[in-house]
């Protein structure tokens, strides 16, 4: 299935769409080897845990690796039935004799175990095992699960160089793949594989907070690490609205050296008494149901893994419009604003906190929508049919 891109290039990327039928009981016979950089809580490990179990689940042989070996993840992958694999560490430098070293022990593994496709699932593995893989001569995925902008030059020339050696780069929006066919990447290397969402995700959670009679609750999961995520936006849209909505309470899910920062500032906008720092958190459901509206004000989003959540578990979101986000809000599925609009999503959000009715027919279709083309069994099917088309080619 083709999708036409955004940009003003005629060529078409191929993609194996969302939308495209899929067989669900499906598997790709031959081992894979599926590599990330870690196993910390983010968006691109998640996503790594959840298709090594439903591929292995499915009868698909798996291997993993990965760079550095820690993370609360690797608990998910051990209830997954993996319990040894290895780390391939690169050193202090992805050019140093260690990540040489590092790239020449990939290759042998791939070698080894006979790997039939090699999947890297980020940035520091797209440049530490797509040369390997080609060394092995083993078909390798490149992965882009973010647009690039919060890359240096350097790094995305760097990243660019490796993903001409692949024989596809997987993007998880076709935001990101139109940003790479107009850097002039092949359209023919190019597919769109949405994230996919567990079962689990769409089953109902008790909420992990009680909920005083009548009060609303706005949350923001993200962590503090970068400030691209935009938490200062959403605490200012608060302080904007504190008169109107005194008693909504707003909860910070998430941790990471900006935390202190954004407490202080919490304060100095006087809106700390309504702010809640939850922390990191693993109980993502049962926060999701404790909510009212989650915001995604994020200043870069490739496709928003809590935007997915949120929509599943039918919470009505509120997301500026980068990447991904305009894909997954539009044809009246969320509210999506202008980037860095205080004055735009604390209007937005005064509107969907007075309105029942509107947040309730958001969810709806969001919840639809995400059921309907999101579910881990066809995202996963996508993933081995693009493996079998590979080793077919």
């Amino acid at each position: 299935m083709s999708v036409s891109p955004r940009s003003s290039s005629s060529t078409d990327v191929v993609a194996s769409h969302p939308g495209s039928t899929a067989n669900p009981s499906a598997s790709f016979p031959h081992p894979v080897f599926l590599m990330v950089n870690s196993l910390e809580r983010g968006g691109s490990e998640r996503q790594f845990v959840e298709l090594a179990g439903s591929l292995k689940r499915s009868g698909t042989p798996v291997r993993l690796g990965c760079i550095q070996k820690a993370g609360p993840f690797i608990d998910d992958l051990a209830r997954s039935g993996f319990d040894d694999w290895p780390e391939f560490g690169l050193g202090n430098s992805l050019y140093g004799l260690e990540s040489v070293r590092c790239r020449w022990r990939l290759m042998n593994h791939l070698r080894e175990f006979h790997i039939a496709v090699a999947h890297s699932f980020d940035f520091y593995v797209n440049l530490t095992l797509v040369p390997a893989a080609k060394l092995a001569r083993v078909p390798v995925i490149g992965s882009q699960r973010q647009l690039g902008d919060l890359l240096t030059r350097a790094q995305n020339r760097a990243q660019f160089a490796m993903f001409r050696w692949c024989e596809r780069v997987v993007c998880n929006s076709k935001a990101a793949a139109d940003l790479l066919l107009c850097a002039g990447l092949k359209s023919s290397k190019l597919v769109v594989i949405g994230n996919g969402l567990p079962a689990a995700a769409f089953a109902p959670a008790a909420p992990a907070l009680e909920r005083p009679k009548g009060d609303l609750r706005v949350g923001m999961i993200a962590r503090m690490n970068i400030h691209a995520k935009n938490h200062i936006v959403l605490l200012r849209a608060a302080a904007r609205m504190r008169r109107k909505f005194p008693d909504v309470e707003y909860l910070l899910v998430g941790d990471g050296p900006l935390r202190a920062d954004l407490e202080k500032e919490a304060a100095n906008l006087e809106v700390r008494n309504q702010v809640r720092f939850l922390g990191d958190r693993s109980d993502i459901r049962s926060i999701l149901a404790s909510l009212d509206v989650s915001v995604i004000p994020s200043a870069s989003e490739s496709l928003s893994n809590v935007m997915l959540e949120s929509m599943a578990a039918g919470v009505p979101v509120l997301a500026t419009s980068v990447g991904g986000n305009i894909e997954l809000g539009s044809d009246g599925r969320a509210v999506v604003v202008p980037l860095n609009d205080e004055q735009a999503l604390s209007s937005n959000l005064e509107r969907l906190l007075s309105d029942g009715k509107l947040r309730r027919e958001l969810a709806s279709r969001a919840r639809q929508f995400a059921e309907r083309n999101f579910s881990l069994e066809r995202i996963r099917e996508q993933y081995c049919e693009l493996y079998r088309n590979m080793i077919s080619s």
